[in-house]
């Protein structure tokens, strides 16, 4: 029974002292630079991507228009104005794909969607909404270029 005591307290030294050691200190200055408030969150616009009204472009047409839509995130992300866009799988539901915009209001972001070809174009629509997330986020843009072993 000592036996089973001592191990039972070994192991809950060992536990807290772990947890200690792994710990992680809040950073005010990162906290600062990337707008977080107290809970490390901030305001972004998420973007849903649906199929739009044009179906008559044709292939060599929406090819374009595409080269245009990609060359458009790759610009937005590169200003720090989109911190996510990617494509949905093929799915029932018309999804084709998000952006989540690093701005605070709707408007903002209905600014930045009309600078893709493709949504101007109508072969995408956007539906905007206000979302709530953590400000590291922003990271990802970084982070991606870094892992990223051919670029788009």
């Amino acid at each position: 029974m000592k036996k089973s005591f001592f191990l039972l307290g070994f192991l809950l030294i060992n536990v807290i002292g772990f947890s200690q050691e792994t710990e992680i200190k809040f950073d005010e200055n990162l906290a600062k630079s990337l707008n977080a408030d107290e809970y490390g969150m901030k305001k972004y616009v998420f973007c849903l991507l649906k199929s739009g009204t044009n179906t008559r472009a044709s292939k060599e047409e929406t090819k374009k228009l595409f080269e245009g839509h990609m060359a458009n995130i790759n610009k937005l992300a590169k200003e720090g104005k989109l911190v996510v866009a990617g494509p949905f799988m093929k799915n029932d539901r018309n999804y084709r794909g998000i952006y989540i915009f690093n701005v605070e209001t709707v408007d903002e972001a209905k600014a930045l969607v009309v600078t893709d070809p493709a949504i101007k174009a109508n072969l995408l629509e956007a539906e905007l909404t206000p979302w709530y997330c953590t400000a590291a986020l922003q990271e990802t843009v970084k982070i991606h270029d870094k892992i990223a072993k051919t670029k788009m």
